[in-house]
């Protein structure tokens, strides 16, 4: 199994390759890959991005009112199957 840095930029890349402009960002017991949602973006792209984020983790998706849309992926550090689900490294974006 490939280092969780090395997943998570080949997840990034791969999201790239869709032509989302993606960071990835180190945590503590994660890495997490980032990708701005373009207001129109087709549905065979929406496919592609799905199964690119079910190699995560975990992945969602931020909406705000304003109509700003970020795509999420953790790669987790450690095994997925030590990891809580209330693990605050899930959802930290600091």
């Amino acid at each position: 199994m490939p280092a969780p840095e090395v997943s998570a930029e080949a997840l990034a890349a791969r999201l790239s390759a869709l032509g989302l402009t993606t960071r990835v960002l180190a945590h503590t017991r994660h890495t997490s890959i980032e990708a701005e949602v373009p207001e129109t973006l087709p549905a065979e792209t929406w496919r592609e991005v799905l199964e690119v984020l079910a190699q995560a983790d975990r992945f969602g998706l931020l909406a705000t009112s304003l109509g700003d849309r970020t795509l999420w992926a953790a790669v987790y550090k450690r095994s997925p199957r030590h990891a809580t689900s209330g693990d605050p490294a899930i959802s930290d974006r600091s």
